[in-house]
């Protein structure tokens, strides 16, 4: 489940903005947890697009939590991150050692679409207008994300038909 204990139908504007800077906070965690299992497997190039995304997501907390700040200045959070998992984080099991770039984007690619779809999925439930506003807002630029990586990965060769299984070596005996 992606939430616990968040009333969508009762949901205020801060704490609607609360849960979003917490969703860009959960995603930036994780892909910069996925940037130091890059470097630690050496596949430098998937470690660079984890970073990309680290700020990616970075830039989008800094401009909600200004924004949040603008209208509803210090006022106490009643959204906390024990209530959200996995809204936009990439699944954990995602990181593969020697991960390809191309695999590194799709993972993303993967995190935006389920975003998007927390966004959608939220929506009939809102009553407050301001609340759906954000919220169309939200989804909206989750598809601008998508088609972000989409370009990335257009950039890139087709994929050398190897697998990380190709490269993880027998248990050996000791």
């Amino acid at each position: 489940m992606a939430t616990r204990g968040i009333d969508f139908a009762n949901l205020s504007l801060k704490d609607a903005l609360d849960l979003a800077i917490l969703i860009e906070d959960e995603a930036q965690e994780r892909y910069e947890d996925f940037a130091a299992q890059m470097d630690q497997h050496r596949t430098p190039e998937a470690a660079k697009f984890f970073r990309y995304m680290v700020e990616n997501e970075a830039k989008h907390g800094r401009e909600l939590t200004a924004r949040r700040l603008q209208l509803f200045g210090d006022a106490p959070r009643s959204v906390t991150p024990a209530m959200i998992f996995d809204v936009e984080a990439p699944d954990f099991d995602a990181a593969r050692a020697f991960m390809t770039p191309r695999k590194a984007m799709e993972a993303a690619l993967a995190s935006e679409v389920k975003a998007h779809a927390f966004f959608v999925a939220a929506l009939p439930a809102l009553k407050d207008v301001q609340v759906r506003a954000l919220f169309e807002e939200l989804r909206e630029e989750e598809l601008e994300h998508q088609h972000l990586v989409q370009i990335e990965l257009a950039k890139l060769p087709p994929e050398s038909g190897l697998s990380e299984e190709d490269f993880v070596d027998e248990p050996a005996p000791q």
